[in-house]
């Protein structure tokens, strides 16, 4: 591993155009994705993830996603530094931000920045590169329509993965996709920035300035955003007063929450198995009685 972080090494020295030798290593939690490493050379530290080498287009996907919103001057990211390969694996380096839990200061000041984050568009749906939601592909193929790319490249993905993985869902699933048209009678989101998996896990702080970090960037509905900050937890109510009160909700977003949150459990799903599948089934029930 040492001439792992040797090559890793060099690869940082170029990039920033400082000589870098690494003098000590430690492991950190890197999620149940990868691994994850803090190279120190006794002034400088950066943030790495390894993987298999399959796995580089997955980090440069992240990095590009990192730039995009850092690019926003909005919410704080971590800030890629490079990436490539190193023998069998690929790696990512960031930044590395000394990070502590949000308090409850830090998340009111998130709302203010994820609804300007937000506030940088595009006029499609999508984004320019495919990426990865945890480990799993996330489509991003570019469209004018968003309840198409929803029912497309969201939901229709993921259910085809939960038939691949033993639950099938499609009989109900078709259906709601077939009437998914009907949550948008009267409203119509436009492409803004998404984090893309936003969920108390991938958000921290730095001093009091809150931080985002592990995205599955692309331009979608904002309510995709809000919806994923209540599905474990939920954060706390003055996240949500900023948010609002910085660009307000559409009424319809307490019934297309659950519409957005299906994603993220059928994702779940095929990730883990277990009882995500009974939970997505409840969600889909649930979002067909709105149709009745």
């Amino acid at each position: 591993m040492d001439t792992t972080w040797a090559a890793i090494a060099q690869h940082i020295s170029t990039a920033t155009g400082t000589p870098f030798t690494v003098q000590s290593q430690h492991s950190v939690g890197g999620g149940c994705i990868n691994s994850a490493t803090i190279l120190q050379d006794g002034n400088r530290r950066y943030f790495v993830k390894l993987n298999d080498a399959a796995r580089l287009s997955m980090f440069e996907a992240e990095a590009e996603g990192l730039k995009e919103i850092a690019q926003t001057r909005s919410v704080r990211v971590p800030l890629p530094i490079c990436s490539g390969t190193v023998d069998d694996s690929a790696f990512l380096v960031l930044e590395h931000i000394e990070l502590e839990g949000a308090d409850a200061r830090g998340l009111e000041q998130l709302g203010r920045e994820l609804a300007q984050m937000h506030r940088s568009t595009q006029k499609r749906f999508g984004w320019h590169l495919d990426n990865t939601i945890g480990s799993t592909p996330q489509i991003n193929t570019p469209g004018a329509d968003w309840v198409e790319f929803w029912r497309e490249h969201r939901l229709g993905f993921q259910l085809e993965l939960a038939t691949q993985n033993g639950r099938d869902l499609m009989k109900k699933g078709e259906r709601l996709l077939a009437d998914l048209g009907d949550f948008f009678h009267t409203y119509r989101p436009v492409p803004s920035l998404l984090h893309g998996d936003l969920w108390g896990g991938n958000v921290g702080a730095a001093g009091k300035r809150p931080v985002i970090f592990d995205p599955a960037v692309y331009y979608g509905d904002r309510e995709a955003d809000l919806a994923m900050t209540e599905l474990f937890g939920g954060f706390p109510a003055r996240f949500y007063q900023t948010y609002q009160e910085a660009w307000p909700l559409d009424p319809g977003y307490k019934i297309r929450k659950t519409l957005y949150n299906l994603y993220h459990v059928l994702n779940h799903f095929n990730l883990f198995g277990g009882g995500y599948a009974s939970q997505a089934e409840h969600m889909i029930d649930s979002l067909l009685s709105e149709l009745r």
